[in-house]
């Protein structure tokens, strides 16, 4: 693949996310990690920005802050889901006026879902030794290319790195658990980390917090030379939580080594080793492709899809095979496309109806659907498509089969997207006319399932009955909180920012 994730082109079309001037609560445009190019921000989207700057104004001055102090607080993130519902209309977000500017409310809220048990099944931090500069810092793209005083204001790559990732995980937001991730390239210098290194990290993270606080991935490349012994390896030594690979092979571009979850010559004997060692399940990266996939991705796009889940799913039940980001193929069209086809086919989403189709129509109870950069993106661009994306997997996969993850640390600290999935609701018009559950409340039993409870069961926690949450001692007691209890003590707030590019021309 070549030196950089977007062309020179693309470049002069973004700049950083983290140098926008109001960081608001919520994002009020598409933030691309680099993979891609981000839309623009669109018209409704820039009205959802000047409602929520508005109200927090009057909110603040209600309060006695600055706007940048309200903003950062509990009240301001209900200011900006007040703007979304007001904008994007149908009432997709459950927040009330009283809460944008009553802070005991939000106390008495926040002690509510306190305990709740959140596994984050995707995260990802970048090593130190990474040695293409073009990837270190999504944001250091803009630097390079068209903005040098960015490097001249101390622009750092340490956003994204261990320390940075721990901070925005576990300091500023209320995640309990989390799967530390990589991915596969065909040149492995590009790989943002190491097998090694994903469980060393989750080795030290453990032993340091004194609980399970994290879960770690062995990559595999099904295809290139001895991947099978990298297998062995990992079994024998790493001993990892579970596998992650993308079918399409290398996410970036066509790669040489695309392959199929079913090929029974290929990935039999896998799933076979897989099941012996106890580590039965496999995250599979699926869907995320630009519009033009039937050309830039010529010859490989198919592998994207999820026509090679149900027999793998059939022939190996003892397998659990976790589809990120739910196949979701809509990712880079402006906002109200993908809603328009969700609309005018009567309720189908490319790719990730057909996952959620996948249980019903094979007879399996072994396939999953995590959520990833799909809810985060969609909640942002266009808050009913996100209902119907989330109401369609609750319906099809049911709501024990759609497991929480947040991309982090690309889009910063996930609280943003915990709130976000708290309030969601899909309409009572569109439960109607589509047939969508509803989803609940900030503690409905399918939003615990999907924060965690899912996760807990596909990761074997064990769990206590009493008050069905992972078996294990309190999180609200290991070294880890007692450290973000300190941060937060001595006035660390949500930075609101994000890191990677968003579209300024």
């Amino acid at each position: 693949m070549g030196g950089t994730w977007l062309s020179e082109r693309e470049l002069a079309l973004v700049d950083g996310a983290e140098k926008l001037s109001i960081d608001l609560p919520i994002p009020t445009q598409i933030v691309s990690n680099g993979e891609y190019l981000p839309p623009k921000q669109s018209n409704v989207q820039k009205k959802v920005e000047d409602l929520t700057i508005e109200l927090a104004d009057k909110n603040a001055k209600h309060l006695g802050m600055s706007r940048r102090q309200f903003l950062q607080t509990s009240c301001g993130m209900a200011t900006a889901f007040l703007a979304m519902n007001e904008i994007y209309g149908g009432g997709v977000f459950q927040v009330n006026e009283a809460e944008a500017r009553d802070p005991e409310m939000m106390l008495e809220r926040t002690a509510r879902v306190e305990g709740q048990f959140i596994f984050d099944d995707q995260t990802h931090f970048l090593r130190d030794d990474f040695p293409h500069e073009a990837i270190l810092g999504l944001g250091e793209f803009a630097a390079e290319h068209w903005n040098p005083k960015l490097k001249e204001e101390g622009l750092s790559l340490t956003r994204y790195k261990f320390e940075n990732y721990i901070a925005e995980l576990w300091y500023r937001s209320d995640t309990k658990m989390a799967l530390l991730s990589g991915a596969p390239f065909d040149d492995p210098t590009w790989w943002l980390l190491h097998n090694d290194q994903i469980v060393a990290a989750r080795d030290m993270i453990n032993d340091f917090s004194g609980t399970e606080r994290m879960l770690g991935h062995s990559v595999i490349t099904p295809g290139q030379d001895g991947w099978m012994d990298e297998v062995d390896r990992a079994i024998e030594t790493l001993k990892p939580n579970s596998w992650k690979s993308y079918t399409i092979g290398d996410p970036l571009s066509p790669s040489k080594y695309p392959w199929r979850l079913d090929d029974e010559k290929l990935m039999y004997p896998f799933y076979e080793k897989a099941v012996k060692a106890g580590i039965n399940t496999i995250c599979i990266h699926k869907g995320l492709l630009p519009p033009d996939y039937e050309t830039s991705f010529k010859g490989v796009w198919q592998y994207a899809t999820v026509d090679d889940v149900p027999k793998a799913a059939q022939d190996w039940p003892e397998m659990n095979f976790v589809i990120y980001h739910s196949a979701l193929r809509p990712f880079l069209e402006l906002p109200d496309q993908a809603w328009n086809e969700f609309e005018e086919s009567g309720g189908y989403i490319k790719w990730a109806s057909d996952l959620a189709a996948i249980p019903e129509k094979y007879g399996v109870s072994n396939v999953y659907g995590e959520i990833g950069s799909t809810f985060a993106n969609s909640a942002v661009a266009h808050p009913r498509f996100c209902a119907a994306f989330i109401g369609t997997l609750v319906k099809g996969l049911g709501a024990d089969h759609v497991v929480w993850g947040t991309d982090t640390v690309w889009y910063g600290s996930p609280q943003w997207q915990i709130e976000a999935m708290r309030r969601l609701e899909v309409p009572e018009d569109m439960q109607k006319k589509y047939g969508l559950p509803a989803l609940g409340g900030e503690n409905s039993l399918t939003k615990q399932a999907i924060f965690g409870l899912n996760s807990a069961r596909i990761y074997g926690l064990g769990m206590n009955e009493a008050n069905n949450l992972p078996d294990m001692p309190s999180f609200s007691e290991d070294k880890i909180a007692k450290l973000a209890e300190r941060f937060k003590e001595e006035g660390g707030n949500p930075s609101n920012k994000r890191y990677g590019y968003v579209r300024t021309a």
